[in-house]
Order: structure tokens, then sequence, then C-alpha cells
């Protein structure tokens, strides 16, 4: 199957997740506002979250994944199984200790990651109930994306990458419950909700047991033990804690910080949910179909086809964020209305998530750039040079942080993450290219120039038609107002596209030929 077909399977899967996201965040705007049971809710939310790409997406993607192909490719699929069960026992070894821990330590995790929670005792009180409930939702999700990564490295990148639509059913299922009993002005709906995120890690753990086992490569449990395999996995996940969540790191940096301002936590997060659609569509579809692509490559000595793939990846990426990063900085604040301006959120509330989101935009193309370099390292088990790389750019979130927010607020803290973001993916490509494992190729430089002037063309244009479009874009039927955003997302697609293909950028022809073309 080629390269393209995989980053389409798993960014049409992040795609219907994010989509059903974007509904349950929609409800939850509606039901929670941004007072203060919602920046509760956010932060056990969020918690678990950064835990699971820290520890689980960060580590297992820079280190399981190489570890797993190359034995797979070496010693065959009974030597891989051997591998990946030695593994599973010290990780559930370490996930049960460590999940049991925290469930006892959470006030003083609270204390740590929402110091701001200290002044409102019910709402700090409230967060810490919450988080003990989602907080075994790592636990799940750990093991997940282990499997995810047994999974990826068999070709299978389907199942994996739909797994998160399950969270999102689960959790519209929970706020459609929320309606139902009429729970949503006081802390019971967030206690629904936080039983909602636990229940739907039991489910999504199920769903990937089950592909394994379609997959015929069923994993037996063993005893814990200090092997070799578990020794390189700690060698290289280490780094990769850092190296791999950089960004969740940078945005709890920014969580802890905003907690000192009423309601900053909630307007974060709702900007931080609009860009990721991108980021996680482009972004994380790259890097999940490109590490076990380039450490194929890299064990087979074919530095030529590992030098095609990097460049071909960051073209299509680029192809994809960087009119994204031009529409979500020129009209933020209709896309914040449009889908998240009812019930207890206000225009006001709409005015400061804008603000946020447009920050944010900037950088989208340097969080998506860290995602296609990253695993230039990591395919050679090389986990410490990113992990130094994104350690320089937390030192400079959190400066940046520290001095914007007395005088921008939590716009401050979206500049810094994106400010951060940008000196990470420098460093990155500047690394790469110093090693002599990455060149960009002339058809790339050409691309990017050509992809840029298109998406400032598609901004000047969107930016003239939202005011065009502003009587339907306000109107106050949903359906109308939905319509008009969906009309103006498109018009900014068949621009920006046009463009691409008028200046020669690329050509509908070559586009299905890659798509089918074998990897």
């Amino acid at each position: 199957m080629s390269m393209l077909k995989n980053f389409a399977t798993v960014g049409v899967a992040t795609l219907a997740s994010r989509a059903l996201g974007f509904v349950r965040d929609i409800m939850i705007a509606a039901t929670l506002g941004s007072g203060p049971v919602a920046d509760a809710f956010f932060v056990a939310f969020r918690l678990p979250n950064l835990f699971r790409r820290l520890f689980a997406e960060g580590a297992f993607n820079s280190a399981f994944i190489p570890i797993f192909a190359g034995s797979l490719q070496e010693d065959g699929p009974h030597g891989a199984r051997r591998v990946a069960e030695e593994i599973l026992a010290g990780l559930l070894m370490v996930l049960i200790i460590f999940t049991a821990l925290a469930e006892i330590a959470m006030p003083w995790m609270i204390h740590i990651l929402a110091p701001g929670f200290n002044e409102d005792p019910a709402k700090f009180d409230l967060a810490v109930v919450l988080t003990q409930i989602t907080f075994p939702y790592l636990l799940c999700m750990s093991v997940i994306a282990f499997l995810s990564g047994i999974l990826n490295s068999l070709g299978r990148f389907a199942a994996a990458a739909f797994a998160p639509v399950l969270l999102n059913v689960v959790l519209i299922g929970t706020l459609l419950l929320i309606l139902f009993f009429k729970v949503s002005d006081g802390p019971t709906a967030g206690y629904f909700l936080a039983w909602g995120v636990f229940a739907a890690g039991f489910v999504q753990l199920a769903a990937l047991v089950w592909s394994l086992l379609r997959a015929g490569f069923p994993i037996s449990f063993r005893r814990p033990a200090y092997t070799s395999h578990v020794k390189s996995l700690l060698k290289l996940g280490i780094p990769g804690i850092v190296a791999g969540g950089v960004t969740q790191l940078n945005i709890t940096i920014g969580t802890i910080i905003a907690s000192f301002q009423a309601g900053a936590v909630s307007y974060l997060y709702y900007a931080d949910r609009i860009y990721q659609l991108p980021l996680g569509v482009v972004g994380i579809a790259i890097g999940v179909v490109l590490l076990p692509d380039l450490t194929r490559k890299v064990r087979a000595g074919n530095e030529v086809a590992v030098d095609y793939a990097q460049n071909r990846a960051m073209e299509f990426a680029m192809f994809l964020t960087l009119p994204a990063a031009i529409a979500l900085a020129v009209i933020p604040a209709p896309i914040i209305a449009v889908l998240f301006q009812r019930g207890q959120f206000t225009s006001d509330a709409t005015h400061m998530t804008a603000m946020a989101l447009a920050a944010y935009a900037f950088g989208l193309p340097a969080f998506v750039l860290n995602k296609v370099l990253s695993p230039g390292f990591f395919a050679r088990q090389d986990t410490k040079t990113p992990m130094q790389f994104a350690t320089i750019g937390m030192v400079i979130n959190v400066a940046g942080s520290l001095i914007l927010f007395p005088f921008l607020a939590h716009v401050g803290i979206a500049i810094a993450t994106t400010a951060a973001g940008w000196i990470n993916a420098l460093l990155l490509g500047i690394t790469l290219w110093r090693r002599g494992h990455f060149r960009a190729d002339p058809m790339l430089i050409r691309r990017l120039i050509l992809f840029s002037l298109s998406s400032l063309i598609m901004g000047g244009g969107i930016y003239w038609l939202s005011g065009v479009m502003a009587p339907w874009l306000h109107a106050p039927h949903l359906s109308t107002r939905l319509g008009a955003l969906a009309g103006l997302v498109l018009s900014g697609v068949l621009l920006f596209l046009v463009a691409t293909i008028g200046s020669g950028a690329f050509s509908l022809r070559e586009f299905k030929t890659r798509f089918n073309r074998k990897s």
C-alpha cells in the first residue's frame, strides 16, 4: 500500500474522531460554558491525557516501534511476539504502580498543575475528585498505544486510528444523559463526564484487543523481567517521553499559568481543540505512518528511499497545513462563534478564545513539522537529540509565558507556545541537515514556495468573503450559521486548490499516481 494511502487512512480516521470531538465540545460548551465546573473537568481530562501522550504515545512512538519493527524484520513474527510480551509485562507493572501512587497524591498534583484553583476551594476539591475518576484512563490508553504500535508495524493502521472515535461516542452519549437528567447547572455534570472518560478507556482497549486477535497476533501475559528489550525500551523511551510530548508539555505549562486567570483554562482548551484538528489529521497521521516506514528503510540501509520519504511527507504535510494555519489566523472569531457560542458560552468567551486561536495558528506549521522531522531521529534510535531540543523549547515556552502573561493574559501563553514550537522545529531540521540525514530536494523547495503563496491568496479571499457572509454567520438559527461556515470553508478549499493547480504546484494526475504507488 502507498505511503500516501496510509496517510489518508489515518487522516480520515483522525478527522472522524475530531469531527465527533467538535460535537462533543460544542455540547460541553453549551452545558458547562467556561465556568468553574468546566475548568475543573478540563484539568481532570487533560492530566491523564498529558501522561498518556508522554508515556504512551511519546515513548512508544519513539522507542517501541523501532525495537518491535526491527525485531519483526530480523527475527520474524515469533521473535517479535516475544519482544512484545516482555515489554507489555514491564509496562503493566509500571502503569499499575504509577496509577495507584497518583490516585493517592492527586491533591498535590492539582496543587502543582492548577495552583490558581487554590483561591476557589470548591473548584479545587472538584478538580481533585474528577481527576481521581479519570486517571485510570491513562492505564487503558497506554496499553492501547502499545497495541497500536504492534498493529502499525504490521501495516494495519485503520483499527488503531479509529479507536479514538469510541471516546467521543461514549462522551457524547454521556452528555445526552446530562441533558436528559437536566443536571448541567452544577458539579453533577462534571461527575457524569469524568465517569464517561473512565468507561471510554476500557471500550477502546477492548476494541484494540479484538483487532489484534483478528490480525492473528495474540499477546500472552508474562511475569515482569528486566530483559535486554526492556532495557533498550527504557534507554530510548525516557528521552522519548520529553521529545515525543513537547507540545503537550507546553500546553500543560500554559494551563498551570492560565489557572490564575478566571476562564483562561477554558479559553485555551477550546482554542486548542480547533487547531488540534489539522494537527491531528496531518501531523499525527504522518508521524504514525512515517516512523515504521523510515525504520524499515534505515535498517535496510536505503538512504535514498529515506530521503525521498521525508521530502514527500513534508510536502504533503505543508500542502494541508499551510492553508489551515492561514485560515485559522484570519477568521478565528467566526469559527469559534459558530461552533461554540450558545448557552453558557458567551460572545465575550468567543472573543477571548478567538485571540488564543489566532496565536496558536501561527505555530501550526511548526507543530506539524515536529511530527514530520522527529521520525528521522527515532528511526535511527536517537531519542536524546530531540529530547534536548524539546527541553530548549520548554524553557522558551515557560519564560515566554511568564513574561507575556501579565500583559497579554492567556494570549501570551499561546504566543509562547507557538514560539517554542518553531524553535524546536528549526533545531530538528537543521540538525538532520547537518548530519546528512535530510536534504530538501528542488521539488520540495519549489512547492513550499507555491503552497505559501496559494495559502496567502486563499487567506485574503476568505477574509473578504467572511465579511460578505457576516449576516449568515451571525444568524439566529444554528443550521444557517453552520451552513455559512461550511460554505466559507469549502470556498477556501476550492480557492487554494485552484491556486495550487494554476501555479503548477500540483496536478491531479500526480496526486492519483502517488496515491496508488507502492510504499
